[in-house]
Parts: structure tokens; sequence; C-alpha cells
């Protein structure tokens, strides 16, 4: 694709391109510093990370990170289908219990009256000093010769102190 511009020129002969290109590098400017996203500083105070089914079956091995104050709580909420056989680990696996622990794990039915609809577990954690630290949790069968990490659910937590 070929654009023509015609150049015009002021009294003293520069090209208003100058002028354009002032103007277009203003604009961008003004575009990064209104349109980004927050500052990492911004750290929430509670979060809920929920993942369905679907998508664990687009990606059978999530990985993803949050940021939370001391004092936030976190909620992570797994599609969980007994029926199948399959569950997730009651006990998370957490590298750095100082920063954040367990406070509860809980089986939510199927909302669905449909054989074999699946529910949900919903684990909860309480942070309690700055680090990071992570989560693990396996989707597996837990009987001896039964699939293991069939989904892998992996989260790191970034906890800081902030007003």
């Amino acid at each position: 694709m070929t654009i023509n511009r015609k150049m015009h020129f002021t009294k003293d002969g520069r090209s208003s391109l100058k002028k354009h290109l002032c103007i277009l590098g203003a604009t961008i400017l003004i575009l990064f510093t209104c349109c980004s996203p927050p500052e990492s500083s911004e750290f929430m105070r509670d979060v809920e990370v929920e993942l369905s089914c679907e998508d664990f079956r687009a990606q059978p091995n999530y990985s993803g990170s949050v940021q939370l104050r001391i004092g936030g709580t976190l909620t992570v909420i797994l599609c969980s289908n007994a029926s199948t056989g399959f569950s997730w680990s009651k006990l998370a696996q957490i590298s750095d219990r100082a920063v954040l622990m367990q406070i509860d794990h809980k089986f939510l039915p199927p909302t669905s009256d449909r054989a074999g609809a699946a529910g949900k577990e919903v684990w909860t954690f309480k942070t309690t000093n700055e680090g990071t630290s992570t989560i693990y949790l396996e989707y597996s069968q837990p009987w001896e010769g039964g699939d293991k990490a069939h989904w892998t659910f992996h989260l790191t937590v970034v906890v800081k102190y902030s007003h």
C-alpha cells in the first residue's frame, strides 16, 4: 500500500512534518499514560481465582500469579467431578507457610440435576507476611495405579504490605 502525501513548508522552509511528529508523539504518550494497566504496586485485599472444567480441558496444567496485601484472602475455586473418580488434593502444597496459609477447603455440589454434572472445590487462604509463596494442587484418581496429575493448578502468590 502506498500513501502519497504532499509536504507543506512553512515560510522558513521547514516541513510541517516536525509539527506532526510532535503531535503524534504527544498522542502516543497520552494513550500510554491513560490506558496502561495499574502499577504492579496495587495489591488487592481479596482475590478469587476460578477455573471451570472447560478451562482445564483447554489447558490441563494451569499456571498463574496473583498479588495480595498482608491480611488478604485468596479463594481458589476449581471444577471437580467425583463421578469420574478424580478429586483435587484436599490440602494444597504451599511453598512458604509463613506467607500464606490454607484456612478452609470444601466441596460445592453441582447446581444442575443432570447425572454426572460437575461441582466445585473451594480452598480459602489467608496472607500473613510479605513474600512469595506458591500453591500447587493436583486433580488425580487417588487409588494405586490411578491417573495422577490429570490436571494441575500452580499459582504464585506475591504478598506485600500495602496501605
